[in-house]
């Protein structure tokens, strides 16, 4: 049976897993995921108000609609890029990703209509699927089984606070020289320099694969997609409670996306203050999964995964329930603390729980659900705020993500960082 991990004349290298030994790449994943983050932050202040005021859009749901069409279409990505990783390479489809990018910036600066704004963010959907979701793989290849939660960490760390830094710049941009072009031209920086260093400085990490893979005696390579989708989704206990927890997180994510800009609108707020609150969560977020990944190998996934949630409901409640810029920025800082107390343990439980041979398929399974938040958290939060109004949007988003976090502490098992992951741990069903 052919190895998945490997292309035919791919080079054999002697390679070893671990941070120290591979941080050359590693550190270039790092800036190039910075990147990718960035990408996404050149949207999250600016969009929505050029729905509201350059086309002069009164629907939330109409609104939010761009951050459905770029969740389904990364969701969608992401489930098929594991699958592509295996067969065409890591670095392959990363650069597939940054090529796919490059154009949103542009469509952006010049889009007549709503309607070419969607359209960019289909683009940019399909490119984080697959961009975001290779410095990922990539970077838990390079570092084996024992530091999973400091690489995820560290991935994350560079995305979001990327994010959060250029939602805070398209803000104060936006503030002194329009909604557009000026802010973009950020994202048009970001396309060009990740292609580059993605084509040039990146190499594939397969052979890492193999070695682990070699070295944990894995049985497992013949698992076929399905078998691996049920897994991830139902079918194992711990991946099926990481999924559901991926999905409701970028949930409230998306909701805020689309809903926190014209929240605070509503109530007055200036964009260059709105920029700021839209830039602290992201930027906690990611300075803190530097301390919550290591952290999640060392005391394990569960509970910083449950009380994550917890922290985030507690921002979302406060968020509907004040009107002061001050408590919005405390709601907006508990927020990032939650959201960087699961993401990197999210990644780092699904990884504890699958097979070198499958690791990537199940992780790609695992962001679709994920990155399917985004689009279901926008759409209902879109709904939910034309019928009920943004504070009764956010209060449903925020008992959502509670009772996710109760989902957690009930279905899934504390399970030691770097073990071996069960042949079979299934929840009743087939």
């Amino acid at each position: 049976m052919t190895d998945p991990t490997h292309a035919p004349g791919e080079h054999h290298a002697t390679v070893r897993l671990g941070l120290k030994e591979n941080w050359r790449q590693f550190a270039w994943l790092v800036l190039i995921n910075a990147f990718v983050g960035g990408m996404v932050g050149i949207e999250r202040t600016v969009v929505p108000l050029i729905g509201a005021e350059t086309f002069h859009i009164a629907s939330t749901t109409l609104i939010t609609s761009f951050i459905v069409s770029f969740g389904v279409v990364k969701a969608l990505a992401n489930l098929v890029s594991g699958h592509l990783a295996d067969t065409w390479g890591r670095k392959r489809v990363l650069v597939i990703g940054w090529l796919l990018g490059l154009p949103v910036p542009f469509i952006i600066i010049t889009a007549p209509s709503w309607e070419w704004i969607v359209a960019a963010n289909v683009l940019l959907g399909l490119s984080q699927g697959f961009a975001w979701s290779m410095t990922v793989i990539m970077k838990v290849d390079l570092v084996g089984p024992k530091s999973r939660g400091l690489a995820v960490g560290l991935n994350e760390f560079a995305g979001y606070v990327a994010v959060g830094a250029t939602a805070f710049l398209t803000g104060y941009l936006a503030s002194r020289h329009g909604l557009r072009p000026v802010p973009i031209y950020l994202g048009i920086g970001y396309a060009v320099l990740g292609t580059l260093l993605s084509m040039l400085a990146v190499r594939d990490t397969r052979e890492h694969v193999r070695t682990e893979t070699r070295d944990a005696n894995d049985s497992a390579a013949s698992l076929s997609f399905r078998e691996v989708f049920a897994l991830t989704t139902y079918r194992n206990r711990d991946l099926f409670a990481a999924s559901q927890a991926g999905l409701v997180n970028n949930l409230n994510d998306g909701m805020s996306w689309g809903i926190f800009p014209l929240f605070f609108t509503s109530l007055g707020m200036g964009v260059e203050r709105i920029g700021i609150l839209k830039a602290v969560y992201p930027v906690v977020w990611g300075v803190g999964q530097v301390v919550t990944g290591p952290l999640s190998d060392r005391w394990g996934r569960k509970g910083l995964i449950v009380a994550g949630m917890w922290v985030q409901a507690a921002g979302l409640f406060l968020t509907a329930a004040t009107g002061h810029f001050a408590w919005w920025l405390v709601a907006s800082v508990l927020l990032g603390v939650g959201t960087a107390m699961v993401y990197p343990s999210l990644i780092a439980a699904v990884s504890d729980a699958s097979a070198p041979a499958w690791r990537a398929r199940s992780l790609s399974v695992y962001r679709f659900w994920r990155d399917l938040g985004y689009a279901i958290g926008a759409l209902s939060a879109g709904l939910i705020a034309d019928r009920f109004g943004f504070a009764t949007a956010i209060q449903s988003i925020g008992a959502l993500t509670f009772v996710s976090g109760a989902v957690v502490a009930v279905v899934m098992r504390g399970r030691r960082p770097g073990s071996a992951p069960p042949a079979v741990a299934s929840l009743p069903g087939p």
